[in-house]
C-alpha cells in the first residue's frame, strides 16, 4: 500500500492505542514527533500521549523509533570537518551534578571533539545552561553556525537546542516536566539519545544515576535504561557506554548555580578539596571512557591518566576558559569566584543531632535547592545564579551537633525557611556509620546491554 493511500492518523487514536498497552508503529511515530515539532498537534493530545506512554510504557522498539523521529525532526550538526572524534557525555540528572564543567574540556584537552547540547532543570535536579548562564554574559543559544565554529575553535561547546536542532524533543521535554511523566525509561531514553544523535556523534558516555536523587530511583530501574540507552545508540552505529554512579547523596559540595561553576573551577585550578573528591574522581572516570571511545587511548584506564595530566597540567582548565570567552562569557569573575557570589540572603544550618550522616533522601535535597530560588515552578521563569545549597558533611561524616551542616544561599530571607524545614526532613543521622556505596557500580557495553535487555521483563 503506498503512503498515499494509507488511512489517515488521527491524535485521539494514537492517545487510546498507547491507553490500552499496544504499540505504536513507525509512521504512527513519526506523525507524533512531526506534530509536535510543526505545531500541528495540540499541547493537550501530546500531554496525554505523554501519560499514556508513562502508564503502559515504551517497547525498546518504539523508543528506537521516536528516538529516530525526534533526531530526524529537524536539522542536524555538521561535524565531518573537525578531523577528530566526536564524543559527548550524558548525566541522567542528579542533585549537585556538574562534572560536564570538568570532563567537558578535560576530554577536548585529550583531542576529543565534544558537542554537547544541553538542558535546563528538569524536576528536583538542576540544568547544565542554568549554570553556565551564571557566567555573565555565556551564550547557551548559538546558533547551528556559531555552534560548529565554537566547535572547531576550541575543540568542545556547550549549548542550548537550537529550534531547529530536534525541535520535537523541545517541546516534549518541557511538556514532562509539567505532566509529572519524566521518570519513563523509554521517554527518558528518547529524549536524550534523539539531542546526542543529532549532535554528529561518533560515542558516547552515559553516566546513569541510582539511588535516592536519581529520577528512576530503584537499582532495576536505572539498569534498564542503562541498557536501552546503549542497545538503542548502537543500533545506530554510535559506540556507547553506560556506567550506573551513587546519588545517594549530591555530587560535590554544592548544589545550586554559580556555586556549582566556581566549584569545578577550583578542580580545574589543580586543588583538591576533600568535600570534591567524589565529584573530581567521577570526573576523572566518566572523561577516561570518552578519551577512549574517542581515539585517544587503548583503554578507559589510560584515558583516565590522561584526563589526570590534563587536569594537573592547567590543559583542561585553559580549554574551558577558551570555550567561556568564545561563548561571550566574561571570565573576569573567575579571578575571585566568591567575590562574584551575591546571593539575596545567606543562613547557616547547624546539626540537630550529634552522629553519622546516615542517610540523605537526594530528591528531597534537590527539592530545597530549587526552592532557594535557584530553579523553577514553571517553563520560561528565570532562575536565581547565585541560590542554591552548599553541603559541609558528606554521607558517613560524624558531626557534632551545632556545627555547620549546610549553608543555604537563596533570593530572599523569605525563601530559607522551606529549604531549611526541606533539610531536617531528608537527612537523618545514627550512632553507626553506614555501609559505603561504591561511587561507579555496573558498566554496560553493546555486549552486556543488549544481554540484559533479552532477559528483562519490561514492557
Amino acid at each position: 500500500m503506498s503512503l498515499s493511500t494509507l488511512p489517515p492518523i488521527h491524535t485521539v487514536d494514537l492517545i487510546r492505542k498507547k491507553r490500552d498497552g499496544l504499540s505504536l508503529d513507525e509512521r504512527e511515530i513519526n506523525f507524533l514527533a512531526t506534530g509536535a515539532a510543526s505545531g500541528s498537534i495540540p499541547l493537550e493530545q501530546l500531554s496525554a500521549w505523554l501519560m499514556a506512554a508513562w502508564l503502559r510504557g515504551l517497547s525498546p522498539e518504539e523508543t528506537r523509533l521516536l528516538t529516530l523521529a525526534m533526531r530526524d525532526s529537524g536539522e542536524k550538526v555538521s561535524t565531518s570537518q573537525l578531523g577528530k572524534k566526536c564524543v559527548d557525555k550524558h548525566s541522567t540528572g542528579g542533585v549537585g551534578d556538574k562534572t560536564t564543567f570538568l570532563v567537558a574540556p578535560l576530554a577536548a584537552a585529550c583531542g576529543v571533539a565534544v558537542p554537547m547540547i544541553s538542558g535546563r532543570a528538569l524536576g528536583h535536579t538542576g540544568g547544565t545552561l542554568d549554570k553556565l548562564e551564571s557566567i555573565p554574559g555565556y551564550r547557551v543559544d548559538l546558533s547551528l553556525e556559531g555552534f560548529e565554529n565554537v566547535l572547531a575553535l576550541c575543540g568542545v561547546s556547550i549549548v542550548s537546542q537550537t529550534p531547529r536542532l530536534v525541535p520535537a524533543d523541545r517541546v516534549l521535554y518541557a511538556l514532562r516536566d509539567r505532566t509529572a511523566t519524566v521518570e519513563s525509561p523509554g521517554l527518558i531514553c528518547a529524549s536524550i539519545l534523539s539531542k546526542k544523535l543529532a549532535a554528529g556523534l561518533d560515542a558516547l558516555v552515559l553516566d546513569v544515576k541510582t539511588g535516592s536523587g536519581a529520577f528512576l530511583r530503584k537499582q532495576e530501574d536505572s539498569e534498564y535504561l542503562a541498557a536501552l540507552m546503549v542497545a538503542t545508540a548502537e543500533a545506530v552505529n554510535t559506540r556507547t557506554v553506560a556506567l550506573l554512579t551513587d546519588m545517594s547523596q549530591p555530587l560535590g559540595t554544592a548544589a545550586g548555580n554559580w556555586i556549582e561553576v566556581a566549584e569545578c573551577l577550583e578542580l580545574l585550578r589543580g586543588k583538591r578539596p576533600a568535600e570534591s573528591e567524589d565529584l573530581r574522581e567521577l570526573s576523572l572516570v566518566l572523561a577516561g571512557w570518552m578519551i577512549h571511545l574517542g581515539g585517544q587511548s587503548a583503554t578507559p584506564e589510560e584515558g583516565y591518566v590522561r584526563a589526570e595530566v590534563a587536569l594537573r597540567d592547567g590543559s583542561a582548565l585553559r580549554k574551558f576558559l577558551t570555550m567561556v570567552e568564545a561563548q561571550r562569557g566574561d571570565i573576569s569573575v573567575f579571578d575571585d569566584p566568591q567575590g562574584f557570589h551575591a546571593p539575596g540572603a545567606t543562613e547557616v544550618v547547624p546539626a540537630w543531632e550529634s552522629g553519622y550522616v546516615a542517610e540523605m533522601d537526594t530528591t528531597a535535597l534537590g527539592w530545597a535547592v530549587q526552592r532557594t530560588g535557584a530553579g523553577r515552578e514553571r517553563a520560561g521563569e528565570p532562575v536565581d545564579p547565585h541560590a542554591g545549597i552548599v553541603f559541609h558533611a558528606r554521607r558517613g561524616a560524624r558531626i557534632e551537633k551545632g556545627k555547620p551542616l549546610a549553608t543555604i544561599y537563596s533570593t530572599t530571607s523569605e525563601m530559607l525557611h522551606e529549604p531549611i524545614e526541606i533539610l531536617k526532613q531528608a537527612i537523618h543521622f545514627a550512632q553507626d556509620a553506614p555501609e559505603p556505596i561504591p561511587l561507579v557500580g555496573r558498566i554496560f557495553t553493546r555486549e552486556s546491554a543488549e544481554q540484559y535487555l533479552r532477559t528483562a521483563s519490561r514492557s
